[in-house]
C-alpha cells in the first residue's frame, strides 16, 4: 500500500477477458500517477498497451519504464488517428480531462479519465452531449470502490441482500497531503475544481452504488482551508450529505489531514446501515493491527463475521469495461450513473462555495 494516494495503483492476478491483441489501448497525459492504477487495471483485464503519450518527456520516460511494452507516440493526434486503438486512457489536470475526452470520442474510441471527470458544470453537459454525438464512452477511474477489494465486495453483499435494504451510507475519507510532490495545478481550484468536486467524487458514487439510487438532492455541503494558509486555494477539509430518491441518506467527509505516523495513505472507513444488518469497510488499513487491509465487518441479525477481502475479491471492475467497450453494453457502470456522480459533487461544490 502506497504512502501517498497518488501513486496508488493495485495490480492483481486475474482471468483475462479478452486475448492478447483483442482490446488495445494507449494513455495520454500523465499528470497525475493515477493513471498507473488505470494501466494495471486494463492490464490485469487482458487489454493490451499500445502507446503513450505526454507533453513531458520525463513523465513518458518514468511510464515506459513501469511499461515498455508501450510505443512512444509523437503526438496526441497520432493516438486518435490510430484505428486499432479501442480506448485511451488519460490522467489529465482535471480541469482539461473533459476537452481531452471531447476529442478522444470524436475520433470514436472510448475515453477512461481519472476522477474527477470533470470541474465545471458547463464540462459535464458537452460530456454527455459528446457520448450522444459520438455514440462512445465516458469511463471513469472512480477507484476508492472500482480498485478496491472491500468496497467492491460489500456492493456483491448488498447486491445479495446480506443487510436488506440500504438506509443510510457514510463515507470517512482522508488523504495524505505530501505537498512536496505535487504539481502546481493541484493547489489551484480553477484546475482541481475543489476538495468535494475531487475526492468527494469517489463517495458520491459509492453512495449512489450501494443505494441503488439514479439521483439524489445535496442536503447540504461545506469546505474549507483549515490549516493551510500558504496555499490559499486549497481546501483541506469537506463535508456533504445527500438524499436519494429512495430516501437514503448520506454523509461524507474528506479532507487532507492524513498524519505522517500512518503507514498508508488513509485510513479510509465506510459504514453502510440497512434494514436488516451493517457493513463496515477498512478500506486501506485496519489501524492499530495490520499495516494494510481491506476489510469488511458484517453484522446481521446472528453474529459479527469479519470478511478479508485483500487478495481475495479481485478488481471485476477493469474486465466489465473491456468487454462493455467492445460490445456496447453497460455492465461496469452506466453512462447516467458516471455523470450524476460527478453533478451531485458539482452541486455540492458549488453550495459550499457560497457558504
Amino acid at each position: 500500500m502506497s504512502m501517498d494516494g497518488a501513486n496508488y495503483a493495485p495490480t492483481t492476478a486475474t482471468k483475462a477477458v479478452v486475448q492478447p491483441g483483442e482490446f488495445k489501448f494507449a494513455a495520454a497525459f500523465l499528470d497525475h500517477g493515477h493513471i498507473y492504477g488505470q494501466t494495471n487495471g486494463l492490464l490485469n483485464a487482458g487489454g493490451t498497451l499500445c502507446a503513450v503519450y505526454d507533453p513531458n518527456p520525463e513523465r513518458v520516460a518514468t511510464y515506459i519504464k513501469a511499461y515498455p511494452q508501450a510505443q512512444v507516440a509523437t503526438s496526441f493526434e497520432a493516438l486518435l488517428e490510430d484505428p486499432s486503438l479501442s480506448l485511451i486512457a488519460s490522467a489529465a489536470v482535471p480541469s482539461q480531462r473533459c476537452a481531452i475526452g471531447l476529442q478522444v470520442m470524436d475520433a470514436n474510441k472510448d475515453y477512461f479519465t481519472d476522477k474527477a471527470p470533470f470541474t465545471t458544470l458547463d464540462q459535464l453537459q458537452a460530456a454527455r452531449a459528446g457520448v450522444q454525438r459520438s455514440g462512445r464512452r465516458y469511463f471513469v477511474y472512480y477507484a476508492e470502490r472500482v480498485h478496491n477489494e472491500a468496497a467492491w465486495h460489500a456492493g456483491e453483499l448488498i447486491a445479495d441482500r446480506a443487510i436488506g435494504d440500504v438506509v443510510h451510507v457514510a463515507i470517512l475519507a482522508p488523504h495524505r497531503l505530501s505537498p512536496a510532490t505535487r504539481p502546481d495545478w493541484f493547489f489551484q481550484k480553477a484546475h482541481y475544481g475543489g476538495i468535494i468536486t475531487d475526492i468527494g467524487s469517489h463517495q458520491a458514487e459509492q453512495f449512489l452504488s450501494y443505494t441503488g439510487n439514479a439521483n439524489a438532492t445535496v442536503t447540504f455541503a461545506t469546505a474549507s482551508n483549515y490549516a493551510h494558509p500558504q496555499y490559499p486555494e486549497l481546501e483541506d477539509v469537506g463535508e456533504f450529505g445527500l438524499k436519494g430518491e429512495t430516501g437514503a441518506g448520506f454523509y461524507s467527509r474528506v479532507d487532507w489531514f492524513t498524519p505522517d505516523g500512518l503507514s498508508v495513505w488513509g485510513d479510509g472507513r465506510t459504514f453502510i446501515v440497512g434494514t436488516q444488518g451493517t457493513l463496515e469497510l477498512r478500506k486501506y488499513t485496519n489501524l492499530g493491527k495490520t499495516s494494510s487491509a481491506s476489510l469488511i465487518l458484517l453484522t446481521d441479525a446472528i453474529t459479527t463475521t469479519e470478511i478479508d477481502c485483500q487478495n481475495q475479491v479481485g478488481y471485476p471492475f477493469f474486465g466489465q469495461l473491456i468487454l462493455d467497450s467492445l460490445n456496447g453494453t453497460e455492465t461496469a457502470m452506466s453512462q447516467a450513473h458516471i455523470f450524476t456522480a460527478a453533478e451531485l459533487t458539482l452541486r455540492a461544490q458549488a453550495i459550499a462555495d457560497k457558504t
